[in-house]
Formats: C-alpha cells, structure tokens, sequence
C-alpha cells in the first residue's frame, strides 16, 4: 500500500497507475492511497490509510496512538485521528476524527501523538467512565507514559466533559499511597448507614505498592483498599468482587479486598459495598455465635 503521490514521485504518470486500477491489479482505496498488492486492511496498514485519507497534518491519537506505542490488551473500535479544526476531511469509515484547536506535539514516522496526550484525550473520548479509567490505568501499568507525566497532562487540560470524574482518577493512578490516605472510606460507610470502621491505617508494600487497612474489630471484618497505579485497568475489580464472595462465606476473620478504581465507579462502587454490608452482618452473626457458646 502506498499513496498516490509516491508512486507519481516513483515516475509513474496518473494514466500508467489508472491502467494498473482498471485491471484489477491495483485497487484505489480513498483520494490518496493505491493498495498494489490486493485490497483488504489490516493491522497498522489501517491506521497509515487513516492518516493518508486525512491529510498531512492528520495524526493518530486517543486509544489508537496508544495502541501504536504498544498499548496490550485493548480492543480498537475505531481509529482515533485527530485533525486541524479547519481541515476539510471527507468521513472515512472506522475511523472518528477529532477536529483541535491546537495540534500537540507528535513522534514517528506513523505520526502519533505523545502517550501522555494520547491516554488523556482516550479517556475524554471514553464511552464509559469505566473504560476511561481502564485505559488510564493500563497506560500507566503498562509503563507507557509515567505517573509524572500523565499528571502534568491532565492539569493543563481546560475543558473535559468527565471534569470531576477524571480529577479524582487520574489522581488516585498517579499519586498512589497519598491518594489513598485522602480516601474518605468511612464518608462512604456512613452514606450506606453503615458502622464507621474502629481503624484506618495507610501502610506500603515491599514493593512500594500503597493501600488502606480498614477494620472493624467487633465484627472481625478487615477490608484492604488496593491503590490504582499498578492495576491493568478494571479486571482487578471483577476478581475482587468474586474473591470477596468467597471470604463471606468462609473462615473465622473475613479479609475483603476493595481497588480503590471500582470505589469511583457507582454501580461497583454499590456492589463492593453491598459486600462490605453483608460481611459485617456475617460478621455479627459469628461473634454472636461464639458468645452463646462460651
């Protein structure tokens, strides 16, 4: 695949490379681009059409341009192409173009815009808070764009649509044990009517990994508030939530394991809480059992 204006620098007239069409050997595919062997698209062969059929100042951005600087593990619905506001691009199918103000910097020959650009504009562009948070999260576990940078980024956006959603995510991936010693866990206890935990306690692993020991003694109910920062995305939450399942209904203490990403989302939020309710019932339960037998 090659764009029209190669092969005319190549010393092909237009008449040579429209009799090559009109047999069948090679296929036009847009104003700009000549597929020479067969027609069909794949892999990153679509995201250089893309930016041929959009013009010289198009660029690869959002979840594509990640997924070009080795984002794993992410599904690519459409390719993300940002382009002038001014440009005059004609619609070209699987692909959504974003028209900015200002063009950020790019890097590579498929020109892209830099991951920490890229990973904030995906999440604005996200179909879901969840899968906004998800592509955050991956980006940073993924080593793709630091801590630092993503950060930075995002401060220096002026208007997003998930303003206060992302405030908080972005913060809760980039700045780790700090982020959790400002989770008002008990705040949210309190707004299920349900008894404020007896300790918090903010610890680190040995690996630098922050999280949030929360008990309630009585109940024998301890809940470990996992950070954001090294999670690939929102799996880690759907584990938790079976994991949780389990420890209800087993052993004497019941251990709980919260990410602190499903916190930020309403409906898991909901349901981690719903177990969280259910093991201080549960834990009651125990406690009442073992003093009716001593």
């Amino acid at each position: 695949m090659v764009t029209l204006a190669i092969l005319l620098a190549a010393g092909l007239t237009r008449g040579q490379i429209e009799a090559q069409v009109a047999r069948g050997a090679w296929h036009r595919l847009g104003r700009h681009t000549v597929a020479v062997r067969g027609q069909s698209l794949a892999g990153r062969a679509r995201w250089w059409h893309a930016l041929w059929e959009s013009g010289r100042h198009a660029a690869l951005d959002g979840a594509t341009a990640l997924l070009a600087a080795g984002l794993k593990g992410w599904n690519e619905r459409d390719i993300d192409v940002t382009v002038p506001n001014n440009a005059r691009v004609r619609p070209i199918p699987g692909v959504r173009h974003h028209r900015i103000r200002e063009q950020a910097p790019t890097v590579g020959a498929l020109q892209r815009t830099r991951p920490e650009v890229a990973a904030i504009r995906a999440a604005q562009w996200a179909e879901s808070d969840a899968e906004a948070a998800t592509i955050l999260a991956m980006a940073v576990q993924q080593r793709l764009v630091s801590p630092r940078a993503l950060l930075e980024r995002w401060r220096q956006v002026g208007y997003s649509g998930r303003r206060a959603f992302l405030d908080v995510v972005v913060e809760d991936i980039c700045n780790g044990a700090e982020s959790l010693g400002e989770l008002d866990f008990a705040r949210m206890c309190r707004a299920r009517g349900l008894a404020e935990p007896s300790r918090q306690v903010l610890r680190t692993g040995p690996k630098g990994r922050a999280y949030l020991d929360v008990f309630w003694d009585d109940e024998g109910v301890h809940v470990e508030i996992h950070g954001a920062h090294h999670y690939a995305g929102l799996t880690p939450v759907e584990d938790a939530l079976r994991a949780n399942d389990l420890a209800i209904s087993g052993g004497d203490e019941i251990h709980l394991q919260v990410p602190v990403l499903g916190l930020r989302l309403p409906l898991r939020r909901s349901a981690l809480l719903d177990q969280v309710e259910r093991a201080l019932v549960e834990g009651r339960r125990r406690a009442a059992q073992r003093s009716s037998t001593q």
